[in-house]
This record gives structure tokens, sequence and C-alpha cells, in this order.
């Protein structure tokens, strides 16, 4: 990998952990005002009213009617299953322990790449990958992110080449296909705040339209593995969105797991090796 693409999916892996990081701040606000599933079904359909435009208009719409099927199904995994899941969590838990859970997933995804796409991890990434499970391990929440884990080995195997603004839409359609019935059912009796309607227009279109265009993006340019080690990054931002926020409070067990995630984050993405380098 160039050094000039190195730097690429690293801004791009850096920007997604910010992004990705305040979703669950604006999950919490939605979850509350309106309720899990709505909260979920809005998100997804926000987030495919802002992207079909923005696809049609670059030309892209025969790509997704010949892949409307593989993104639809990728969207139900990787974008409605998770967020119910997480919105239905964090009426009870806080935005940074949701998101140190969360850091679960390239752990899923690493496993699930190795035993169904052979992508073997080296011996630095697989110590990564056992470091940041210790520090996650603790505190695990499973269906969410073996759903995330999966999907990425999913995009990888059948979406490639396919393009990133296609992929996303696609997932998004498919996601709100499948939750569009459960939110109308699962419809508040009130009226949602203004708070509640800004932190799914939010969530739709920063926290899931852009940035599902950034992850299959980084997919492309990383692979699965370091895109899904992205959630290593999450809790540092969540955490701090919280305590600035929310008035959420730092505890010596999350800093603790926090340092473990990182260091797991490091070794499991490449940016640091062990053992001799090795020559490009």
């Amino acid at each position: 990998m160039t050094h000039t693409k190195t730097k690429r999916w690293i801004v791009d892996f850096v920007l997604l952990a910010a992004i990705w990081g305040a979703s669950f701040l604006f999950m919490r606000v939605a979850s509350r005002e309106m309720g899990p599933l709505p909260a979920a079904g809005l998100r997804v359909t926000v987030a495919a009213l802002f992207l079909l435009p923005i696809l049609l208009f670059k030309g892209l719409g025969g790509a997704l009617r010949q892949h409307w099927k593989l993104t639809f199904a990728v969207g139900v995994l990787n974008s409605a299953i998770p967020f119910v899941c997480f919105t239905y969590a964090l009426l009870s838990i806080t935005t940074g322990l949701s998101a140190i859970l969360n850091a679960t997933v390239p752990l899923f995804g690493a496993l699930i790449a190795w035993g169904w796409l052979k992508d073997r991890p080296s011996g630095s990434r697989m110590l990564g990958l056992a470091v940041g499970f210790v520090g996650v391990a603790m505190l695990a929440c499973l269906l969410a992110c073996l759903c995330y884990g999966a999907a990425a080995s999913v995009a990888k195997r059948y979406m490639a080449g396919l393009p990133s603004l296609v992929s996303a839409t696609g997932s998004q359609i498919g996601a709100s296909i499948a939750l569009i019935p459960l939110t109308l059912l699962y419809w508040p009796n009130h009226a949602p705040s203004l708070q509640g309607w800004s932190a799914v227009v939010v969530l739709g279109v920063v926290c899931t339209g852009l940035a599902y265009i950034l992850y299959f993006r980084l997919i492309e340019r990383a692979g699965p593995a370091r895109a899904l080690a992205v959630t290593f990054a999450i809790p540092a931002f969540a955490v701090f969105y919280g305590v600035l926020l929310l008035g959420e409070s730092i505890t010596l067990w999350m800093v603790i797991c926090a340092l473990v995630i990182i260091a797991g984050t490091t070794l499991s993405t490449g940016l640091i090796k062990l053992g001799a380098p090795t020559k490009a």
C-alpha cells in the first residue's frame, strides 16, 4: 500500500470514527423522544432520501437497479438490525458504554473474514484483535456487532468494485423497507419535539448517509478488517461527546478498557507492526 493510499484511508478512518462516535448521542436523544423502532426507521429513511437524489444525479441509477437485491440485503444486516439493537440499548445505558460495546465489531468481522474469505490476519493483527477483545469482552453486546461483522465480509465478497454511493444508497433503502412497517406500528402517541426530529435528521444525513459512503470506501481502500477496526476508535469520541453534551461521567474502568482498545486498534489495523519490518 503506497503512502498516499495509506494517508487517504487513515483520514477516512478518523473522520468516520468521529461521525459514528456522535451517532450514539443522537440515537439516545431520538430513541427517548420517539421510541427505538421509529428512531431507527426514520434514521435509515432520512439517509435513503438524502442519498438517492445524489446517486441519480451522478448517473448511478442503473448500477443500483442491477445490484438492488444485494445492497438491500446488506442494508438489513448492516443498518436495520444493528440500529434497532442500539436504540433499544441506549434507553438504559450511556452513550460511552454503548460505543465501548460496539467495539466488539472488528473481532467478529476478522473471524468471519478469516473463516469465510480465507483472509488470515498477520501475527500482529491477530494479537491486536486479541488485545481488543480483552478490552471489550468485559462489556459485550453481541447481536448488532455480529451483524456488522458479517455485513462487512458480504460487502467485500460480493460488492467489490461497486461505487460506495451505490452500496450506501441501496443499503439504506433496504433498511428503510424493512423498518418502515415497524416504525408506523410503534409510532409514539405524543408528538416528538424539535430536538427529537433534529436528532433523527443528523443521524440520517451525517451519521448514516455520509458515514456509509465513507465506510464502503474504506472497505475498498483498506479492506474489511481495517474498516471494522474503526469501531475500536469510536468510544473515545462517543465518551467525549457524552461528557461534554450529556453530562455523563468517565469511570476508571472505561479508561482502562479504552486504553486496551486503542492498543488493539493500532495493531489490528497494521498501523503498528511487531517484529522486523517487511519490504513493500
